[in-house]
């Protein structure tokens, strides 16, 4: 089926976003991580069309949505969420599973924290909730800034949006690199390359010590609710490491976790094994 290619008006932001399958069909609600966009998603998208309604957005300051000035927007995972949050609404979204991958992760759970009725399952690929998830060298310089924000904790951070950092972030880990489009990369690089864009990732890198205080909340939700949950994760990824995978069986003891050979964004080489574990955990606990 097609992917078809939308926007609407969200607190008079555009909100770019990819949609695909039958429009009675049971949600899947994709949200992407950093430094990407829905773009991560153009490979499992069509995988999954005949069976749900895929909606994959592109977070404000991301893609194809708008990128206000941080004077003009506040960057922060909080507001982030509460776009997100009326997006779903203004599409009239009163059910849905969630994809969360990296920074889909935090925006997707407080949607969960606000509205738990409406998150049927939770798909995570390498998107984290536990402390010991964080890989200790990649979140060092993070984890620095957050402490304070100098102009010493802020060089560090900002190779990671390069690319070189990007390049990284898609190549670590991966067994084959060759099997990775060099187009995902570049991708991504092009579009945190605009004008601007320097000073929106760094305030959401800033801001995110406000997920770290969420986790226990978080898992607080994963206790009270039993939410099914399958975690399809690159077992190579150093940002968000195995240990993060295999944590959720701790507050979830039927989570399904699966640990794939590659880093972490691993869509780019496993997206039909991914698209399968999907399948399968969606066949059996969202109703059609």
């Amino acid at each position: 089926m097609p992917t078809r290619h939308r926007t609407v008006t969200v607190r008079g932001h555009e909100v770019y976003y990819r949609e695909a399958g039958p429009a009675d069909a049971p949600v899947l609600l994709l949200l992407h991580g950093f430094p990407s966009s829905s773009h991560m998603f153009r490979d499992l998208l069509p995988l999954l069309a005949g069976s749900y309604r895929l909606i994959a957005p592109d977070h404000i300051g991301f893609g194809r949505s708008a990128t206000p000035a941080p004077e003009e927007f506040s960057y922060t995972f909080d507001e982030l969420a509460t776009i997100t949050g009326e997006f779903t609404e203004r599409l009239g979204l009163t059910e849905y599973a969630l994809y969360v991958q990296d920074y889909g992760a935090p925006i997707g759970l407080r949607l969960a924290l606000a509205h738990p009725e409406r998150v049927t399952a939770i798909v995570t690929q390498n998107g984290n909730a536990y402390e010991e998830g964080l890989g200790k060298e990649a979140w060092a310089p993070v984890l620095a800034l957050i402490a304070e924000r100098t102009p010493g904790t802020e060089a560090p951070v900002r190779e990671i949006y390069t690319i070189d950092g990007i390049k990284w972030q898609y190549l670590h880990g991966v067994v084959d690199p060759s099997l990775v489009s060099p187009d995902a990369y570049e991708h991504d690089a092009a579009l945190l390359a605009r004008p601007g864009q320097a000073e929106i990732q760094l305030a959401l890198i800033s801001d995110y010590g406000s997920n770290l205080a969420l986790y226990p909340a978080f898992q607080e939700y994963f206790r009270g609710s039993q939410v099914p949950l399958l975690a399809a994760w690159g077992a190579h990824d150093e940002i968000f490491v195995p240990a993060g995978a295999l944590a959720f069986q701790r507050d979830l003891p039927k989570a399904e976790v699966h640990l794939l050979p590659t880093g972490h964004f691993a869509l780019e080489t496993h997206a039909d094994r991914i698209a399968g574990l999907i399948g399968d955990f969606l066949g059996r606990h969202v109703t059609p």
